[in-house]
């Protein structure tokens, strides 16, 4: 797998990218470019900067109070093999792994029977976010969420429904 991530930065510790305090990593990267993105200097795929997987675990190890980690964007699917070892990792250090994603779930169901990358990430993704984000349909009432149209996807049982609303 791969050892390195091309991200446009990591924030130690949040409460709005999913459920319990989370660890984030935006991914450098987005083919969606969303109307009112709010990260349009993700979009770049030569921006941003690399790093080791390596460097993400051991800035992660220094918080216990993590829940887990959340991979937003950019967009996480356009780097599906580090992501996916690295949310091996974080299972391993027993966190959760939150992804976001501008596709939608069953669109990528189609592609992870071609693509084992696709597949992987989806493997250790424990909660899916899925679907552009569509500036009409912003909502500031949704949790976890920019607007109605996206889905909070629970793909394994390691976060509670409850912790979800």
């Amino acid at each position: 797998m791969a050892s390195k991530l091309r991200i446009h930065d990591l924030i130690p510790e949040s409460i709005v990218d999913g459920p319990g305090l989370r660890y984030v990593v935006f991914t450098q990267g987005c083919p969606h470019h969303c109307k009112g993105c709010h990260n349009p200097q993700t979009h770049p795929f030569d921006g941003g900067r690399e790093i080791s997987i390596e460097e993400i675990c051991r800035d992660y190890q220094v918080n216990p109070l993590l829940a887990g980690i959340t991979f937003s964007g950019g967009e996480p699917f356009c780097q599906c093999q580090p992501l996916w070892e690295l949310g091996q990792r974080i299972h391993d250090m027993g966190g959760t792994v939150i992804t976001y994603t501008g596709f939608l779930y069953e669109d990528l169901e189609e592609k992870a029977l071609t693509d084992p990358d696709v597949k992987g990430l989806l493997s250790v993704t424990d909660l899916l976010v899925d679907g552009p984000y569509i500036e009409e349909l912003r909502s500031l009432d949704l949790p976890f969420r920019g607007s109605s149209n996206q889905r909070l996807i629970p793909l394994s049982g390691r976060i509670p429904p409850d912790l979800l609303s």
